[in-house]
């Protein structure tokens, strides 16, 4: 006799709270009933297909993992109701039931690197959080969607992994970022007791290879400056990012975009690294004021045009950064320059041009506010401020 297994949404009985996703295993007329963890709301339910969809934008995440949790426990249970099919016997739903929970007390990869994923969310660790995503997405993409038991992480399916990763034409250094990543949860896991260490990164590849240099010269700067974008108000915006990031000692651009107007204060601008949660002191400089001067202040209080509206800043910032960078390809191409222009140029330059004025390499780190560990590598003492200002004005005089 066929054995069917139905999903179904429940809701809830509660207004505006999230129902739960139900399976139905029905074997010889009897139906029982296996309620899982995943809560979603009406308008994420598809009944017709028995599938879930992201109709809330900011719970496009979660839908997408509770899609591959449904996926991965359908797969079970009829691999669950094939195995009592082809043994002979005679077994009752509850068998099923019985079998499904066993297995789901086991851990998968897929499922704990997930649950690794949404606490890292609950502690604001957004931009960890997006990394990590990005990494299981890689490893799924692997497996062909095919999840895999904790258990099963093994040294030759890393080096089968890293082995997919370099036909697929991928950076070195992306393939150290990836694993290292996957190291760190496979580590967590064994933190929890739940499997023994077995040390399956050992032989792949986890350290820093050089990159090519990107970096342009001050000469570069200057014919980006002096670029006549008074007729293309989106590329002269892109340019004046550009350019407050290099008079800032290469600040990055999540850091630009969160600058409030009260970080600056008695000619300095102070504000907190996200990457390193290092605190920096600039100098505030008259280049500076002058960009600043273009863009009238908006409602939220940040000091650049990047975040304009107090709702969904995450999503402005990132669509600005993208925005920021094509709009950087144009503007190389206007200067004649050959490199690929990014914002994080701005960084590499900075850092390359005070090197070429002599300015010791404990102050450029010191200015850039580099980890001493894992940027670096350089131990600093701790230095006066006015030096690194004093190596900005020394820059910033050039142009």
């Amino acid at each position: 006799m066929t054995t069917t297994v139905k999903v179904k949404f429940r809701p809830s009985t509660v207004k505006d709270r999230p129902g739960s996703i139900v399976y139905l295993v029905t074997h010889r007329r009897t139906v029982r009933q296996i309620t899982t963890e995943y809560k979603i709301f009406p308008e994420e339910w598809v009944s017709r297909q028995s599938k879930v969809i992201p109709f809330y934008k900011e719970r496009a995440g979660i839908i997408r993992v509770v899609e591959q949790r449904l996926a991965w426990d359908i797969k079970r249970l009829d691999s669950i109701i094939m195995e009592l099919c082809n043994n002979g016997n005679q077994f009752a739903a509850d068998d099923v039931v019985r079998k499904f929970q066993e297995m789901a007390a086991e851990h998968t990869f897929f499922g704990f690197m997930n649950e690794v994923i949404c606490q890292l969310k609950r502690l604001g660790k957004v931009r960890t959080a997006e990394a990590y995503i990005s990494t299981l997405h890689s490893l799924m993409r692997f497996r062909n969607d095919e999840d895999v038991m904790l258990n099963e992480i093994s040294s030759d399916l890393m080096k089968e992994y890293e082995a997919f990763l370099k036909s697929s034409g991928v950076a070195m250094n992306t393939v150290s970022f990836y694993n290292r990543i996957l190291r760190a949860v496979y580590n967590r896991a064994v933190e929890k007791g739940l499997m023994t260490q077995r040390y399956p990164f050992k032989h792949v590849y986890t350290g820093i290879d050089k990159t090519i240099k990107r970096a342009v010269t001050l000469k570069a700067i200057k014919r980006i400056k002096e670029l006549d974008l008074s007729l293309k108000p989106s590329l002269d915006i892109a340019r004046d990012l550009f350019l407050f990031s290099f008079y800032t000692r290469g600040m990055s651009f999540i850091d630009m975009a969160y600058l409030k107007g009260t970080d600056l204060h008695d000619g300095v601008l102070s504000y907190r690294r996200r990457k390193t949660g290092q605190q920096m002191l600039i100098r505030w400089e008259k280049c500076m004021q002058e960009i600043l001067n273009k863009y009238p202040a908006n409602a939220t209080g940040y000091l650049l045009p990047i975040i304009k509206t107090p709702d969904k800043e995450r999503v402005q910032y990132r669509n600005m950064q993208r925005f920021v960078n094509n709009k950087l390809k144009e503007i190389s191409a206007m200067a004649g320059l050959q490199v690929n222009l990014t914002m994080y140029v701005t960084r590499h330059s900075w850092a390359s041009i005070a090197k070429s004025q002599h300015i010791p390499l404990s102050v450029i780190s010191e200015g850039m506010g580099h980890d001493s560990e894992n940027t670096t590598q350089i131990y600093l003492t701790s230095l006066d401020n006015s030096m690194i200002d004093k190596a900005n004005e020394m820059i910033l005089k050039k142009l």
